[in-house]
């Protein structure tokens, strides 16, 4: 399907591009998509970087090295004997 693009700023744009690299705009265009695709695919999305965080948070926390909450413990949160 052909993509039909009127604006003469991108026109432009594409034929410097093609112009420095010695290719066609419709290479220079392609590239520069999939350039823009791979760069957009390789930012983590906003799950992967809560799981990070998420992990990086547990290994800083030594969890087995930390007294159990057992009703003692809760307890004295309180105040209660």
């Amino acid at each position: 399907m052909p993509l039909y693009v009127k604006d003469q700023e991108v026109d432009r744009l594409a034929e410097r591009l093609a112009t420095l690299r010695k290719l066609s705009k419709t290479e220079v265009v392609r590239q520069a998509l999939r350039h823009e695709l791979e760069r957009e695919e390789g930012v983590p999305s906003l799950v992967d970087k809560g799981v990070a965080f998420t992990r990086a948070l547990q290994a800083r926390g030594k969890p087995a090295v930390g007294k159990p909450a057992d009703k003692a413990f809760i307890d004295s949160l309180y105040g209660e004997p």
